[in-house]
């Protein structure tokens, strides 16, 4: 499963190495809803900033909403850090007059949440990029590429599909549904695999690796070479029958079995890289040639992929 990675999130550069059109009304509807709603999307700052970006922002109306979530953004860390540190002083207090487990916790989940919120404060109002800023997990927004019309489309898509025509409790029911693998694609994704394809630009990707002592590690992997990996993935547009919630623009990874570096590193399975000349064979399916579909995956990149202990 990928359950985290570094996504090209700077639509700009998807337009100029790629050729692809920004797909500007569902970046519009996307920022509209939130400021409609207050939906929680969870955005990268890499996306936020290169559509926020003066210089080339496309539509002004986007900066402005921006603008708008950042300083709302900033308020609730600014309220989330004033309310923990009341408490951590209320917990040194009374420490100080006797040790309690209950006040011991008090600290502790204070300071923690203290370092967390500092930090993410100190992120939202950085202008210096740090890779960390276009990564995503299940549940965030990410751009993808398509094909609409004959050329390609950057699209803001959720990295958890929830196909056309399935309720909205699927993704409770079924959380692991950021991940289609390979040989499931003419079963739960059958709708999809040969119609709805996208490719996701990514530089690295970290996965949850069983330590020999039993815990969990996260482990990163990138290309040897520091190329990019071209990932093939499904995507969906889904409408809600009852017209109450919005639209949703969500997406799958494809995922295979492992390489054999992955594999040794403890993990069973390996995202699709997809070979540069065959993006727009991926992003053009036949739906009545599913074989060269699959002969895409057995074709595609096998860069070497190390690894390392995430931070």
């Amino acid at each position: 499963m990928c359950y985290s990675a570094q996504a090209l999130q700077d639509y700009r550069i998807y337009v100029r190495t790629h050729g692809a059109a920004l797909g500007l009304d569902a970046f519009i509807r996307l920022f509209w809803d939130w400021r409609q709603n207050r939906t929680g999307y969870r955005l990268p700052k890499a996306m936020l900033d290169a559509l926020a970006d003066p210089a080339s922002t496309p539509d002004p109306r986007l900066r402005q909403w921006i603008q708008d979530w950042t300083t709302e953004q900033a308020n609730v860390l600014e309220q989330e850090l004033f309310a923990q540190m009341t408490r951590r002083v209320g917990a040194e207090r009374a420490l100080q007059a006797r040790v309690t487990k209950k006040a011991q916790q008090d600290l502790r989940i204070a300071s923690d949440k203290i370092a967390r919120a500092g930090q993410r404060l100190k992120d939202l109002r950085r202008s210096e990029p740090l890779p960390r800023d276009s990564r995503i997990f299940p549940g965030s927004y990410s751009c993808v590429m398509v094909a609409e019309g004959g050329r390609r489309v950057v699209y803001p898509m959720r990295y958890q599909c929830r196909p056309q025509g399935k309720p909205a409790a699927y993704d409770r029911k079924y959380p692991g549904t950021y991940n289609a693998r390979r040989d499931s694609l003419e079963g739960y994704w059958k709708d999809l695999f040969g119609h709805h394809h996208a490719v996701m630009q990514v530089d690295t990707f970290y996965e949850n690796v069983e330590a020999r002592d039993g815990r969990n590690r996260v482990l990163q992997f990138t290309p040897r070479d520091g190329g990019p990996m071209y990932v093939a993935c499904l995507w969906s547009r889904w409408t809600d029958p009852a017209g109450t919630q919005p639209d949703l623009l969500s997406f799958a990874a494809i995922t295979d079995e492992p390489e054999p570096e992955v594999a040794a590193a403890g993990h069973d399975r390996t995202i699709i890289n997809l070979k540069p000349e065959c993006i727009d064979a991926w992003l053009n399916p036949d739906p009545c040639d599913l074989p060269a579909l699959y002969a895409l995956f057995d074709d595609r990149q096998h860069p070497y992929y190390e690894h390392r202990e995430a931070a």
